[in-house]
């Protein structure tokens, strides 16, 4: 891609969210770490070597350097359920600064099903990270992501966006405080222990005050530890069907390809109340169907309004304030890094100068100069401030070389 690697105009973002594709067509284009990792590799051969991808129960986003938008998406299709004809119909697509101020609004929580909802930092930092080891995170998406989150982190000190209880998380917990009476006598079954199912279960424990309550995850080790931590219950992953019998309340947050909860596990249940925090859908949406069963998604979990959340909207203008501060000093480092080359230049020059014997003779140098290298750095960063103040580099070039011989 040539110069065009560094381009704003060429940074883009593709994507899809809660607020024009559903639950269902989410989970279409969700992306797990073995596509994500096939994603990656696969990158070159669509002309793209910098990226990152965000997948997430709200959005799935992908973030890069192309020629045109077309690229990422067509390489974004190949580890999806559906066609991009499907996802382009459901997306939104932004480049330049408007990308790069989308992804300052969701690291923030301003772009989140629930607002400032701080979990998305953390989904960020992994997306990142799994790319960089991959070797597709170069300068302009390091520093971009270093800013974002010194950005957020400003936000969540000094605002109260994120302040209050309110997460996907969260708002299951108030789902169930709100519908079922007697919670003390009800059997919770949590399955899945990752970081949103730790989170839900510890939001159980503390807001519900409650302990009666199994773990189950496919990885055994993992659920046990939690339960052992919270003084819980767990069970085997090949005893579900019996736990999902004797549980009056279920919460799903498993990242299985398919439902791992169907209709037919269903038809002979009592009363229950499901919620499925998965994305895609980890329990089959026609068991919404059976009259014994109240069952919610992630997008009906999002709809709660409370004083919190309204709290948090009074903050928005001091966020935006603050992201428009880090944008600002993210452009003045990435308008320094266009003149590097012109900077190396310059101090290649300056020392083929001092070694020259004519500039020794034009400048009767009778012994050596001394710290000429620092002499030299000292031009340059001179050069580079005034560069950063004007924009007329032929001038500040001749004054370098001007400097140093004179000076």
């Amino acid at each position: 891609m040539g110069n065009k690697s560094t381009d704003i105009s060429h940074f883009f973002i593709a994507g899809i969210n809660y607020k024009k594709a559903d639950a269902t067509i989410r989970g279409q284009f969700s992306i797990n770490n073995d596509q994500y990792q096939q994603i990656l590799s696969l990158a070159p051969s669509f002309g793209i070597n910098e990226l990152f991808i965000l997948s997430t129960c709200n959005r799935t986003e992908i973030y890069g350097f192309a020629e045109n938008i077309s690229q990422l998406i067509d390489l974004l299709c190949t580890q999806t359920k559906t066609t991009k004809e499907v996802f382009i119909n459901s997306s939104y697509i932004k480049n330049g600064m408007d990308a790069i101020e989308h992804l300052f609004n969701v690291a923030a929580g301003l772009d989140s099903q629930i607002l400032g909802d701080y979990e998305i930092v953390g989904q960020i930092k992994q997306s990142v990270k799994f790319s960089k080891e991959h070797n597709r995170i170069h300068a302009f998406t390091e520093r971009l992501f270093n800013c974002v989150l010194q950005s957020s982190k400003a936000i969540k000190n000094q605002t109260e966006l994120s302040g209050g209880t309110v997460s996907v998380s969260f708002a299951a917990v108030q789902y169930i405080k709100e519908k079922v009476r007697d919670i003390s006598n009800k059997k919770i079954l949590l399955i899945g222990t990752g970081k949103i199912g730790r989170n839900t279960c510890k939001n159980l424990v503390d807001y519900l005050g409650t302990k009666n309550i199994t773990l189950i995850n496919r990885s055994e080790e993992k659920s046990f530890l939690l339960a052992d931590e919270l003084g819980l219950m767990n069970a085997s992953f090949d005893n579900m069907c019996e736990e999902i019998k004797n549980a009056g309340v279920i919460i799903v947050a498993t990242n299985a390809e398919e439902p791992i909860i169907t209709k037919a596990d269903l038809i002979h249940s009592k009363e229950k109340l499901l919620i499925d925090l998965s994305i895609p859908n980890n329990i089959e949406a026609t068991a919404k169907e059976l009259s014994q069963i109240d069952l919610v998604n992630v997008d009906d979990l999002s709809k709660i309004n409370d004083a919190t959340l309204q709290k948090r909207e009074a903050e928005i203008p001091q966020a935006k304030a603050i992201i428009a501060e880090h944008i600002v000093e993210f452009m003045d480092w990435h308008q320094m890094r266009k003149h590097v080359p012109l900077l190396k230049a310059v101090k290649t020059k300056l020392n083929e100068i001092h070694s020259s014997p004519i500039f020794a003779e034009a400048v009767k140098i009778t012994s050596p100069i001394i710290n000429t290298e620092e002499k030299i750095q000292k031009i340059i960063n001179g050069m580079a401030s005034k560069m950063r103040r004007q924009n007329i580099q032929g001038c500040h070039y001749i004054e370098a070389i001007n400097d140093f011989i004179t000076n």
